[in-house]
């Protein structure tokens, strides 16, 4: 069974950092896609950054482009999202999700992954 548990969320003063993860069993990551999506209060659920599984690639969100950073381990079948300089609009709950052969154009969609971690909740004050 795919399980994700993610973790590392918190209260946080505007320009601090918070480093998220989410620990994968049940599976290969090398062989998933893996993102991280986020959801503020009234908000639709928003794609964050994700680790393409074909070539690697990483890709951001303008949003948080040149503040986040995706990275993974697959030796602990982890990955991570480093968070600087963080602002108040970048509260919510994170997400971090997996899926298999996902299609480049879809990747950003939540349904293009089949699993999901439960969340962990990001609030950042000003």
């Amino acid at each position: 069974e795919v399980q994700l548990q993610a973790s590392g969320g918190g209260l946080v003063q505007a320009g601090g950092s918070l480093t998220l993860s989410c620990a994968g069993s049940g599976f290969t990551l090398e062989d998933y896609a893996i993102g991280w999506f986020r959801q503020a209060p009234g908000k639709e659920r928003e794609w964050v950054s994700c680790i393409s599984d074909g070539d690697g690639d990483t890709m951001y969100a303008k949003s948080v482009k040149g503040r986040f950073t995706i990275s993974s381990d697959l030796a602990k079948n982890t990955w991570y999202l480093q968070m600087n300089s963080l602002k108040p609009e970048d509260t919510a709950v994170y997400y971090c999700a997996a899926g298999r052969r996902i299609i480049l154009s879809t990747i950003r969609m939540r349904g293009a992954y089949d699993h999901w971690g439960q969340g962990t909740q990001v609030t950042v004050s000003s």
